[in-house]
């Protein structure tokens, strides 16, 4: 797979996932392989300007994650394309432009999924952009405002003629927010509508089939995953066997979901500092421990987590509390393994919707 001159292990990708997609974060998935690009959260581009340090603690890399691409927005051509520069002076070997977002403080600055609406005015803050680095540049969209307003094609089209290296395409609109399926044929469109440049598709991708699907019905050269992979981080892994061998790979052990979380745990600590790092991981647990089987003990005593020995104590004391849960061999009892939610699937998409948390009510409120 190929981004521009960027040679990627695979046509499989990191979504950004705000407040999640951090550094510790990425460098784990990318550890577990299978993985060919990663993004960072949307950064604020103006932030990046004035020097601010939370936006450049978000664009901080490692050799271990890279290619990692920085995902930019805003809505001043200036400031996008200043930002693209200093994106590329810190180390990423690409950087997206964000152009779904449909949360109201981003689309109110004229930026996210706001920026489909005028296609004159986003041409030329691209071009402005990629005439400024040498790295490439990609654009993720969503298929448009509203359903009235599809507008991805040709805004896709009108992109890869000023030289974006990639199309990154959400297969909702602003309007559906997360709500409702991924429109496949909508994703096919905007891969027909583009002449020679790959197009990823988003969405919903929550198990290698998924992926799978997606692929075959919308023609894509690629997969973007977000919330699936924080579900389950072996995700990209499992993916890519898929993919090559039509055969789906064992879950992990919940011996390897809890070194895996002291693993993530351990690059939180060193990135944040302790304190920070563990309040920032309370959040990651409880994810982890929806794979767990029974596991009311332990989230109620990570969510005050604040060291990596107060972790090693919490996992300790709910090991000797899961084994009633277990027969003779360690293994939980049938009665209590956990479901996945997403393990039946409908038109490629997951059934439970609602098992991965987003925002809930208008999209304009959000």
């Amino acid at each position: 797979m190929k981004i521009g001159s960027l040679e990627l292990e695979s046509n499989l990708f990191l979504s950004p996932l705000a407040g999640y997609t951090n550094l510790p974060f990425r460098l784990t998935v990318k550890a577990l392989g299978g993985l060919g690009l990663v993004t960072t959260d949307l950064v604020n581009a103006r932030s990046l300007l004035e020097g601010r340090a939370v936006a450049y603690k978000m664009i901080a890399t490692d050799v271990r994650e890279q290619p990692m691409a920085v995902q930019l927005f805003g809505g001043v051509p200036e400031e996008m394309r200043d930002a693209a520069v200093i994106a590329e002076e810190k180390g990423a070997q690409s950087v997206d432009i964000n152009m779904g977002c449909p949360v109201k403080k981003v689309v109110k600055t004229g930026s996210g999924s706001s920026m489909m609406k005028d296609q004159d005015k986003t041409r030329d803050l691209v071009k402005g952009m990629i005439e400024a680095v040498k790295i490439p540049v990609t654009a993720k969209m969503r298929l448009g405002w509203d359903s009235e307003n599809i507008t991805a094609p040709d805004l896709a089209r009108t992109l890869e003629d000023v030289g974006v290296s990639a199309i990154f395409i959400h297969g909702r609109t602003r309007a559906q927010g997360f709500s409702g399926g991924v429109d496949l044929e909508g994703i096919r469109k905007v891969k027909e509508a583009v002449k020679t440049i790959p197009v990823i598709g988003n969405g919903d991708v929550t198990t290698p089939e998924a992926a799978r699907i997606m692929l075959e019905r919308t023609g894509c050269d690629g997969v973007s995953i977000g919330r699936g992979a924080f579900y389950n981080p072996w995700i990209f892994m499992q993916t890519r066997h898929h993919l090559d061998t039509g055969e789906l790979m064992p879950d992990p052990t919940f011996e390897q979901r809890v070194e895996l979380m002291r693993e993530h745990l351990a690059r939180m600590i060193e990135f944040y500092g302790e304190l920070k790092g563990c309040i920032q991981f309370r959040k990651v647990a409880v994810w982890y421990a929806k794979r767990f089987g029974p596991s009311k003990f332990f989230k109620d005593r990570a969510v005050r987590l604040a060291s990596m020995e107060h972790f090693e104590e919490i996992m300790a004391d709910y090991r000797q509390w899961r084994l009633r849960f277990c027969d003779e061999s360690g293994e939980l009892q049938e009665k209590y393994r956990p479901v996945d939610p997403y393990s039946s699937i409908t038109h490629g998409v997951p059934e439970n919707q609602d098992a991965i948390k987003v925002p809930k009510g208008p999209v304009s409120n959000w």
